[in-house]
């Protein structure tokens, strides 16, 4: 059941939502009276979406409606990863995403769209923007760039390829990764670390099952892209977020740099998650 709870002028709400293949999962909202424009945010690999509220509440303070999507197997999703439920990229782009879009239009309808991410979230949004350009017509991103190892700077790149093809081999051995064990992403499906380390190591984006060119596809986009970096974040360096832009070739595209001073809080991959008032300020500059 959809609750509802009116917070002022701003409607906190969870959404039942169901993708086309009986997947569900809930759709965290925070929904202004009268919003400006609506953003359907995409988490970052192994990151619950309750994560994002501080984000979500600080954009709806703003103006701006916030829908938190559910990665499938995280968070108030009704699967888990194991060698007996398994599933890529083709079920997150074109299965779990639709059927957030689709809540997204009815409890925001008539404002403009913007779709964005965290991390593996800001590329799976660059990709989705690929298989239906009319989902949105602004990308934000924050803490995002492309995995491939050639994209990182020196003290990184060296040991990127190793990293990718172990977590695929674990994933493969133990029928999903058991991230929380190792301290990278959640327990996450084998599918998943798949085509998420064949970007790493090729720097080309593909989903098994997908039959569309999802490179040719985001190179075709015209849209407004904004991107945050956070200066000392090792996971989503400038450079491979520049790698991840350079893919939108026809879209205008405008980075900003955010350090501690400005965050006021660390500059890293996750520390702005609960202080994001200089996120939101950037973004909606």
């Amino acid at each position: 059941m959809d609750e509802s709870i009116d917070s002022g002028a701003v409607r906190a709400l969870e959404l039942d939502a169901e993708a086309a293949d009986g997947h569900r999962f809930q759709l965290l909202a925070r929904v202004p009276a009268q919003p400006q424009a609506s953003v359907l945010w995409l988490p970052a690999m192994g990151i619950a979406a309750r994560h994002y509220l501080p984000l979500a509440d600080a954009l709806a303070a703003r103006g701006i409606a916030v829908f938190v999507h559910e990665w499938r197997g995280g968070g108030s999703s009704d699967v888990r990863a194991s060698r007996d439920c398994d599933w890529g990229y083709r079920e997150l782009l074109t299965l779990d995403i639709p059927a957030s879009e689709a809540l997204v239009a009815g409890h925001a309808p008539g404002v403009p769209r913007i779709l964005g991410g965290h991390s593996l979230g800001g590329q799976l949004a660059c990709c989705r923007l690929g298989l239906s350009p009319d989902s949105a017509a602004r990308l934000w991103l924050v803490g995002s760039g492309a995995p491939y190892w050639r994209a990182f700077p020196l003290r990184t790149k060296w040991w990127l390829p190793f990293v990718y093809r172990f977590l695929a081999w674990l994933a493969e051995r133990h029928g999903a990764l058991p991230g929380r064990r190792i301290g990278f992403g959640g327990q996450e499906a084998r599918g998943v670390v798949r085509d998420w380390s064949r970007s790493g190591l090729s720097g080309r984006y593909a989903a098994a099952g997908v039959d569309v060119d999802l490179e040719a596809a985001m190179a075709a986009l015209t849209l407004d892209a904004h991107a945050v970096v956070l200066e000392r974040d090792w996971l989503g360096p400038l450079p491979s977020l520049r790698f991840l832009l350079s893919k939108l070739r026809h879209s205008s595209q405008r980075i900003d740099v955010l350090d501690a001073a400005t965050l006021d809080t660390r500059a890293d991959h996750y520390a702005w998650m609960k202080q994001p008032q200089a996120v939101v300020a950037a973004l909606l500059d």
